[in-house]
């Protein structure tokens, strides 16, 4: 049955077949060659009860958090703000770019918003600045990596569901890592400018500096209000979805950008991707139960301890193995598709399931940037209006960074773990399998 599943989901995603449709396929297709064939009731049984979960309220309210925030104008002034600070730097836009999507990830924590909103406004100023569109593009996508890695974060929420961790404390883990991959990006954005000839702009002065900060303000106090609120044990990860909702529908009253016809975008937007997600999640912990029949996860364990002992030996192979799945299958479906078989691989070679779930996290992240089938790629080629192989070429040498980001993240824990047990105070919880 496992084999069939993955042959059949696989093939389906080289046929550009959706990705919600590839793993109900497959799902079905194995389910009626076993000897599960007349009971295909099972199916429709693990979607409801995969998607019945408290914890996956949080999702659609960070979703219609980061459509709202591109339909009242907030991008725009946490991109002029970003501007105004670093925007006279060589290579000042692109650096505008990496900053603001750091800013920008505060709320949504979805690099699909990150391309589509921030990637508009960021793509369109660089280009009439100069800047090829390519390398615009291929900037713009590897910053919205940033997104779902500093909290709040949607990708970490589903991850925390499927490894029964705390939301607080994978948010929190998030911080740090994502703080590095935002410098890295600048970094090497710093690099490359040294070695090219970028467009430059004049130093913004004291005044402009502070009109844009206060013009942007409330959108830069919202990241603290919403993680704040949680930390603080004031609201709950879905309540604090709700709270970034409500604070962007004031924002939106305040800024006087919100119209009917905007929220209904926002609305309807946030209800298409949800489903999507939805979908897939129910169709993924029905991928889970027959991987479990077969059992997949031990037989994958005994493997790879046939193969190494060695902790070090086996995070290389995971982060290799997850980085391909990561070029051909999208974040969510991914991680729905590979914790549950690698959940008991992890806890036997003794690596932390919180440290884990962030270099999952990062891993899978660096696939919507990564040809053939990266997400984010197919974005840009819409929003920036360049040829897919261009886009394709400029994003490689921003592969780099963040592979380099993700080894130090991997083989040292503490730069995960550090944050989270300073606040919350060390996980001392047993997981038994």
């Amino acid at each position: 049955m496992a084999a069939v599943l993955f042959i059949a989901f696989i093939a389906l995603i080289l046929l550009r077949v959706p990705v919600s449709m590839a793993i109900g396929a497959a799902v079905l297709l194995a389910f009626a060659t076993s000897e599960f064939s007349d009971a295909l009731y099972i199916v429709p049984q693990q979607i409801l009860e995969g998607v019945n979960k408290p914890s996956l309220a949080a999702v659609p309210f960070f979703i219609m958090a980061g459509n709202l925030m591109n339909v009242v104008g907030m991008t725009d002034r946490i991109f002029n703000f970003a501007n105004a600070l670093v925007g006279h730097f060589k290579a000042g836009l692109a650096q505008v770019n990496v900053l603001s999507s750091m800013i920008f990830a505060g709320v949504s924590g979805a690099a699909v918003a990150d391309c589509a909103g921030l990637g508009t406004i960021e793509i369109k100023a660089m280009k009439e600045r100069g800047y090829k569109a390519e390398f615009a593009a291929a900037v713009t996508v590897c910053s919205a990596v940033v997104g779902p890695i500093i909290p709040p974060s949607i990708g970490l929420v589903v991850y925390a569901f499927l490894a029964q961790q705390s939301i607080e404390r994978m948010f929190l883990a998030g911080v740090i890592p994502g703080l590095i991959v935002g410098l890295s990006l600048m970094t090497f954005n710093r690099i490359l400018a040294i070695r090219h000839n970028f467009p430059t702009q004049e130093r913004a002065g004291h005044r402009e500096v502070l009109s844009t900060g206060i013009d942007g303000v409330l959108a830069l106090v919202a990241p603290g209000i919403i993680l704040g609120s949680i930390l603080g044990g004031i609201v709950t990860a879905t309540e604090a979805g709700v709270l970034a909702c409500l604070y962007c529908l004031v924002l939106g009253v305040v800024y006087r950008s919100l119209t009917w016809a905007r929220l209904w975008k926002a609305l309807t937007d946030t209800m298409l991707m949800t489903s999507v997600i939805m979908i897939i999640i129910g169709f993924s912990i029905a991928m889970g139960w027959l991987l479990a029949i077969e059992q997949v996860p031990q037989k994958l364990g005994d493997a790879i301890f046939a193969l190494t002992e060695s902790r070090a030996v086996f995070l290389a192979l995971m982060i290799v193995f997850v980085l391909l799945i990561g070029c051909v299958v999208e974040g969510v479906p991914a991680k729905l598709m590979l914790v549950p078989m690698l959940l008991p691989v992890i806890d036997s070679f003794g690596v932390d399931r919180v440290h884990f779930g962030i270099v999952l996290q990062l891993a899978l992240l660096i696939g919507i940037a990564t040809p053939p089938m990266g997400i984010g790629l197919y974005i840009m080629v819409e929003v920036g209006k360049v040829p897919f192989e261009k886009v394709t070429m400029a994003v490689i040498p921003f592969l780099v960074p963040l592979i380099v980001v993700l080894i130090l993240i991997t083989y040292v824990p503490a730069l995960t773990l550090w944050l989270p047990d300073l606040v919350l105070g060390p996980d001392t919880a047993v997981i038994f399998n």
